[in-house]
């Protein structure tokens, strides 16, 4: 198959007659009217004054909108696909980092459109009839129509804006281009051995890497078929199985750990089920999860590795049954990846150093931010690396290995936070004097957010008061889930705060 270059060439390669998106209740979008809605929703943004370097911020629900909305917008100008759980104070801040020309959302007075008409953002409403096909809406943006093609994309075009948590409390933007995420879909199809005969039930939130690549883009790079939930709800997740039978679905651990808790009491479905594999990313997958996904689902388990900066995957255990190795990340799937030890880069078995990443779906550098550009990424020979800020190793066969955290980012089942932006939130609050945000061990999650603070002098609060404040400010996944008050926080031999580790000082791991 001819290498696709842009994300519009794997729309416009796919069959035109096979259903593209499809979602619970709705007619199903074939891959012809996804095209022609595409173009014509892009033609509206560039009727409206939207350029091809334009961000555009999209706050939708999950489902076929969001993905049709990204599509679209992608292929228009740069899609940048927020969080619709953030308060309005988040959505001010990213929008404005963005520096963002349009919001798309579902709710003219809701707190991203408010955050917006503050900032002087134009706001554009995406609405759906009530027999629209799945991933079809209006959008309310200025009376002129027209197209734009699917043609006029061009590989280094950016067509995706993600943020990404940083050692700073300030996240960085990771730019991807058409490249990047056309590249990345065609791995993640190569990798999975996706055909157009195969259906993906999308459960991931589709403002994430793993959702937007992994699931919407590998499947059109495939021609096949996505169903798109309204996102992850284990109590429905047999109905939707049995509705749209699945070949496959991605999803993170936390996800698959609910799944198991409720796949006894829905033995039928489960065995009329017709999963030819089921695959785990961005966080940890415990080797005792992956067995029991097995044995009730009778399929491979596929773990992954991925991350924004990579257009989500740089690693995968093989599709073929019996090849997966519990506890590693798999193989190389894509970019080349080294270890980089104190003697250069390396594949050999056994050196232990930080994974980095080379290729065509490695984002180019973050965005105005030349000092993580200096940090994150280097020259070897003619070749540009980035810096994972994962330690691991290879073993003899070639299978990777993660075996620890070089940075302070606490992933939380796959939701990255950046402990500083916690602590400033924490150091807001009128009886903190001190706050540090820390990873602790979590059993389902992986790791979770704890934070350990000092009061003023003769100030009076509690846990509860503390977590109450940031629950104000930001998105629930932030959260501190355990909050200790302390009278002095321990330090490093050099008299630094440091987090890595201090959930153990502190006495909350073994």
């Amino acid at each position: 198959m001819t290498e696709r270059t842009t994300l519009s060439q794997l729309l416009a390669s796919a069959p035109a007659g096979n259903a593209a998106l499809t979602a619970p209740d709705r007619p199903d979008l074939s891959y012809e009217a996804l095209a022609r809605f595409v173009e014509a929703t892009g033609g509206k943004l560039r009727a409206a004054g939207v350029g091809r370097a334009d961000k555009v911020a999209i706050v939708l629900p999950n489902g076929p909108e969001m993905a049709s909305a990204f599509l679209a917008v992608a292929n228009a100008a740069v899609a940048a696909p927020l969080n619709p759980n953030y308060k309005k104070d988040e959505f001010s801040f990213y929008m404005d980092d963005l520096s963002a020309g349009l919001l798309i959302c579902d709710d003219a007075e809701g707190p991203a459109a408010q955050a917006a008409k503050d900032l002087g953002i134009r706001v554009a409403v995406a609405s759906t009839g009530q027999n629209d096909p799945a991933g079809k809406f209006a959008l309310n943006i200025d009376d002129g129509d027209g197209v734009c093609p699917l043609s006029e994309a061009q590989p280094d075009d950016p067509c995706l804006v993600l943020h990404t948590s940083g050692t700073t409390s300030r996240p960085k933007i990771v730019p991807l281009s058409q490249l990047n995420v056309a590249t990345s879909a065609q791995n993640i199809a190569s990798t999975l051995a996706l055909t157009e005969a195969d259906v993906c039930m999308n459960i991931m939130p589709l403002f994430h890497i793993h959702g937007l690549i992994a699931a919407v883009s590998a499947t059109m790079a495939a021609g096949a078929q996505i169903y798109c939930t309204p996102g992850f709800n284990a109590l429905k997740v047999f109905a939707w199985i049995e509705d749209c039978e699945p070949s496959w679905y991605t999803a993170v651990p936390t996800m698959h750990q609910a799944i198991l808790g409720r796949a006894a009491r829905n033995s039928e479905i489960v065995a009329k089920t017709k999963l030819r594999f089921i695959r785990s990313s961005s966080s940890s997958l415990p080797p005792t999860v992956m067995a029991e996904l097995e044995e009730t689902f009778g399929c491979p388990v596929v773990e992954a590795y991925g991350m924004t900066e990579a257009t989500h995957q740089m690693a995968s255990n093989p599709i073929a049954r019996g090849e997966q190795v519990p506890g590693s990340v798999g193989k190389a799937a894509g970019p080349k990846v080294s270890i980089h030890t104190r003697d250069g880069l390396t594949t050999e078995a056994d050196a232990i150093g930080e994974i980095c990443i080379s290729g065509a779906n490695v984002t180019a550098g973050y965005e105005s931010n030349p000092k993580a550009n200096e940090e994150n990424f280097f020259m070897d020979g003619d070749e540009r690396w980035f810096r994972t800020g994962d330690q691991g190793r290879f073993d003899t066969e070639g299978y990777l290995y993660i075996t620890g955290r070089l940075k302070e980012i606490i992933n939380r089942g796959g939701e990255k936070i950046s402990p500083r932006e916690v602590d400033e939130v924490l150091m807001e609050h009128p009886a903190v004097n001190q706050a540090v945000t820390f990873a602790v061990k979590h059993p389902q999650l992986g790791e979770d957010v704890a934070a350990a603070v000092v009061l003023n002098d003769g100030a009076d609060a509690d846990a509860g008061d503390i977590r109450s404040f940031v629950a104000e400010k930001l998105a629930g996944f932030k959260v501190p889930r355990k909050v200790l008050i302390l009278d002095e926080i321990p330090k490093g031999a050099t008299g630094k705060l440091q987090r890595i580790g201090l959930a153990k000082v502190l006495g909350l791991e073994d």
